[in-house]
């Protein structure tokens, strides 16, 4: 079993206190005897400043029954018009967009959990639909995609020449 150096368990423990501290606390802290280095410390502050331009990304169900393949995703608080569903090569893709509304006068949030913004999935289909045959339906906060499956022949023997 190899042994951890004493510096891999104080990296360790920067992550962790890292991970607890606030921005303007973690920067003002530094370990007795260590001064800040002005560009490592630029760096990381300019990596914590960018928002990513990532879209959301939807949680699903993939779940088959005799007939139908079905996808179910949560969509809470979307309006049809902000969704677009699209099948192209047995991948459906859905997007759209999650308004937070308006807010006017908010000064601090104390909790922000809650993903506002474009959101997509694009899901390999795991078995071969007709791709004209397809329902989507949104009620309740979720949208239900149905696809009729193709019906799969038989085991067919191929000569081998």
């Amino acid at each position: 079993m190899a042994r951890r150096s004493r510096d891999e368990d104080l990296l360790m423990e920067d992550e962790l206190t890292a991970a607890f501290l606030g921005e303007e606390e973690l920067m003002t802290e530094e370990p007795a005897g260590q001064a800040a280095d002005p560009a490592t410390d630029q760096g990381q502050q300019d990596e914590w400043d960018e928002e990513e331009a990532v879209p959301g990304q939807l949680a699903v169900d993939v779940y088959e029954t005799k007939e139908k393949l079905v996808v179910k995703a949560r969509t809470a608080g979307v309006n049809k018009s902000d969704l677009d569903v699209s099948i192209a090569d047995n991948t459906l893709s859905i997007r759209g967009t999650l308004s937070a509304g308006n807010e006017e006068g908010v000064e601090n949030y104390f909790v922000q959990e809650c993903y506002w913004g474009e959101f997509s999935r694009s899901i390999a289909l795991p078995v071969a639909v007709k791709e004209d045959e397809i329902e989507a339906v949104l009620k309740d906060g979720v949208l239900t995609i149905s696809f009729t499956k193709l019906k799969q022949d038989s085991v067919k023997k191929i000569h081998v020449l």
